[in-house]
C-alpha cells in the first residue's frame, strides 16, 4: 500500500513533466560536458533532462548532475529495463523513470518509491495496457515510424490517455506533436546537437531548447 506523500510527491513530479512540455535525453559519457549541455539547456527554458542508462556510468551522472543542479531541473533516468535499475537511479536522483519497453515491475517499482514512470510501447493494445497498469505516461516510441497522425488516431478513441512521442521530434516540429495530441514530447539528437557539443558552441543547444519551447508553447495557446 503506497502512502499519501508517495503518491503526491510522483504526481507533482508528473505535472511538472507535462508542464515542461518536453524531456531533452541524454546521452554522453564526459560529465563536464554534459553539465554544460544541462545548463544550457536549461538555459533555454527546458528544466526535464533524462539520464539514459547506455550512458557511460550512468548513476555516477546522474548523482553528480542531482548534486550540482538541485531543484533547478526536473532530473529523469531513461533506458531502465529492470526493477533493480529502477531503485538505484532514485537513490542516485533520479525524479522519474523512462524505458524504451513496459514491464509491470517498472511501474510497480517506481511508484513505490513515489517516482512517475514513462514506459516504451507502440501498439494501442500495448499502450492501454500500459496505462491500466498505471503507467503516469506513455511514451510512444520509436515514434517517428508512424508520425503526427498516429497520435491522433491513438487518442480520437483513447482520449484519456497522456502520450508522449520519443523518435523523430525537432525543436521545430514539437509544436505539432503536441497539437497532434501529446501531453509532452522526448527528443535527443535533434535538440543536444553533437557537432555544436563537440565545437563547444552549447549557445546553440540554448537557442534549440527555446525554439522547442516556444513552439510547444504556442500550440498549447491555440489549443486552449
Amino acid at each position: 500500500m503506497l502512502s499519501n506523500q508517495q503518491v503526491a510527491q510522483r504526481e507533482a513530479v508528473a505535472r511538472a513533466l507535462i508542464d515542461s512540455g518536453a524531456v531533452a535525453v541524454i546521452r554522453m559519457g564526459d560529465p563536464a560536458k554534459l553539465m554544460r549541455v544541462a545548463e544550457a539547456i536549461l538555459k533555454g527554458g527546458i528544466a526535464s533532462i533524462e539520464i539514459t542508462m547506455t550512458t557511460p556510468n550512468a548513476l555516477g551522472m546522474i548523482e553528480h548532475v542531482a548534486q550540482e543542479m538541485g531543484d533547478q531541473i526536473l532530473l529523469g533516468v531513461g533506458s531502465v529495463i529492470d526493477r533493480d535499475t529502477v531503485k538505484r537511479a532514485i537513490d542516485a536522483g533520479a525524479r522519474y523513470v523512462v524505458s524504451p519497453i513496459f514491464k509491470p515491475e517498472l511501474v510497480e517499482a517506481s511508484h513505490l518509491y513515489g517516482a512517475p514512470v514513462l514506459p516504451g510501447v507502440f501498439t494501442p493494445t500495448e499502450i492501454q495496457m500500459a496505462h491500466e497498469a498505471g503507467a503516469d505516461m506513455i511514451k510512444v516510441f520509436p515514434a517517428d515510424l508512424a508520425g503526427m497522425s498516429y497520435i491522433k488516431a491513438v487518442r480520437a478513441p483513447l482520449p484519456h490517455l497522456k502520450l508522449v512521442p520519443t523518435g523523430g521530434v525537432t525543436p521545430e516540429n514539437a509544436g505539432d506533436w503536441i497539437r497532434a495530441g501529446a501531453v509532452a514530447v522526448g527528443v535527443g539528437s535533434a535538440l543536444t546537437d553533437k557537432k555544436a557539443i563537440a565545437d563547444g558552441d552549447f549557445d546553440i543547444l540554448t537557442q534549440k531548447a527555446k525554439l522547442m519551447k516556444e513552439n510547444i508553447e504556442a500550440a498549447r495557446a491555440e489549443m486552449a
